[in-house]
């Protein structure tokens, strides 16, 4: 199975609470953290709600 290498580019301060709660369940809370997840349904969900926050490269 694939891997996504997915990486927070824009702050959570202001967002809702539902998006910053999916960010931080990804491993995400600073800006520039970078952490690598497998291309799971589940996954590309999470990453598809908050995907304006985010940089997504597949590994």
């Amino acid at each position: 199975m694939a891997k996504l290498k997915v990486t927070l580019v824009k702050s959570l301060i202001g967002r809702k609470k539902d998006h910053i709660a999916t960010a931080n369940a990804l491993g995400l809370n600073k800006i520039g953290k970078t952490i690598e997840h497998e291309d799971t349904p589940q996954i590309k969900g999470m990453i598809n709600k908050v995907n304006y926050l985010l940089k997504v490269e597949e590994v």
